[in-house]
Order: C-alpha cells, then sequence, then structure tokens
C-alpha cells in the first residue's frame, strides 16, 4: 500500500509573528521555519503503518518555493521513501494546494493520503476536506487513532461531544489531530540517509494546474492589546461586575 503525505513549511511554533510595516502580511525574512506539526503527525503515522506492515512506500510532497526542500528532508528523515516538490513563489490557497494534491494523487494512485488538519500559519484547516471532494475520495477529519486493515480504515476522530469512531474504505483520505502521536525525535543518521533519498521537482504547471490565488489579502494587523486585570475586594463585588460592566450574567 502506498502513502500519500502532505507537509507544509511555516513559521516554526516557538517564534513570535510579527506583521509587516506596510500590513500585507506576515514578516518570514530571517525568521526560523520548519514543517507544520500536524504535518509532522502525519508523517509519523505514515510511517508507523509502515513499520506494522501495512504500507509498502510513503511518498512525502510539499508545494512552495525551492525552500521547501529542507521541509521535504525532515520527512524523509523520519521516515518517508521518497518526495516530490511542487515549486511555485505564488502564494497558494488551500483551492490550489488541494488541486495540486489531487492531480498527484491521480498520478501516485496512493491508497491513504494523510494530512495535518490545519496548518499553524492560516489555520484554514480546508485543503484535506477540498482534496476529497476534488478527488471523490472518503475522508476521516481530526483523526485520533487510525488502524488498516482489509481494505478499510477505521478512524477515531476529535469532535465537539467527544469521539466518533468510523469505517472508510480505501483510497481514502485522512487529517489528523493532536492526539494522534507523538512524532520522534530525528536522528543525525537519518539526516545523513535523507539526503540520498530521491526528491523530484515539478511545477503546477506540468500537472495542469493554475496556483493563481482567488482570494487577495487586503490587511493584516496586530490583535489589539489586551487590558490589564483588577482585583475585586469580595464576590459580590465580582458579580456585579459581570452583571453590569461585562454583562456576561
Amino acid at each position: 500500500m502506498k502513502i500519500l503525505v502532505s507537509v507544509k513549511r511555516v513559521v516554526d511554533y516557538n517564534v513570535k509573528v510579527r506583521v509587516k510595516s506596510d500590513q500585507s502580511g506576515v514578516d518570514i525574512a530571517n525568521v526560523k521555519m520548519s514543517m507544520n506539526p500536524f504535518d509532522e503527525i502525519a508523517v509519523e503515522e505514515a510511517v508507523r503503518l509502515k513499520e506494522k506492515g501495512v504500507a509498502s512506500e510513503i511518498v512525502a510532497v510539499s508545494c512552495g518555493p525551492q525552500q521547501c526542500q529542507e521541509t521535504l528532508r525532515t520527512a524523509m528523515a523520519i521516515g518517508a521513501d521518497r518526495a516530490i516538490l511542487v515549486r511555485t513563489d505564488v502564494e497558494l490557497q488551500p483551492l490550489a494546494v488541494a488541486k495540486i494534491l489531487k492531480a498527484l494523487v491521480d498520478r501516485e494512485q496512493p491508497q491513504l493520503v494523510i494530512l495535518g488538519k490545519q496548518a499553524i500559519d492560516d489555520d484554514a484547516n480546508q485543503t484535506g476536506q477540498m482534496l476529497a471532494a476534488l478527488a471523490d475520495l472518503p475522508q476521516a477529519t481530526f483523526a485520533s487513532k487510525v488502524e488498516v486493515a482489509d481494505g478499510k480504515a477505521s478512524v477515531t476522530r476529535e469532535i465537539d461531544g467527544g469521539l466518533e469512531t468510523i469505517s472508510i474504505t480505501l483510497p481514502a483520505v485522512v487529517t489528523t489531530d493532536l492526539r494522534l502521536n507523538e512524532p520522534r525525535y530525528v536522528t543525525l543518521p537519518n539526516i545523513m540517509k535523507a539526503k540520498k533519498k530521491t526528491l523530484d521537482v515539478v511545477e503546477p504547471g506540468d500537472l495542469g494546474v493554475d496556483p493563481a490565488p482567488r482570494l487577495k489579502t487586503l490587511k493584516v494587523s496586530e490583535p489589539p492589546a489586551r487590558s490589564a486585570g483588577v482585583k475585586v475586594p469580595d464576590v459580590a463585588t465580582l458579580v456585579a461586575k459581570l452583571k453590569n460592566e461585562a454583562k456576561v450574567i
């Protein structure tokens, strides 16, 4: 069984994000970049399925500039067998990425596609669902447990009311939640081995996809600073403030 895993290069989660002075977007110049944490979980899950003997090949995919090769090398150091970079300097939005992945699904014919449920830069949470719709595949989102057997996947999902377990027929699309697993530490020997693995580079045009953005960002601004809290002498004063000032009760 072949598994296709998508990974995105984002600003590292430890970095404080700063807005550009012209408010056109987020400043990523000289900022540490890393793999989207949810995508790291997706790669780890694919590797675990391979270690169980369920999968035979893992293909990592990333869309974006040339620097995304670093993210793909990390994915191969975790355990992916080969990688594909869809290189473009155009701002990629969820629909364009879903179309690119759909073209790769048609070409690679994987039995399972695993994506992070969302990226920590745009928090869109759309690509996996759009891919499933475009490719006409069953989908299981927000997965916290995945078991594959007999051409089907049993997926436990995180929902508002607790957990939901569903069964989907392969091929299918799965998006990962935080509780699915804890990604392994990437060792130096595996980093060296990843440098020798195959990394193919294609353009969106080679896949018949136009990545031109359909949405325009008008302005990006910092959230307003929070006002300082106040101490109250007793419960009665607290209740009065919640009722008369905050108007929440």
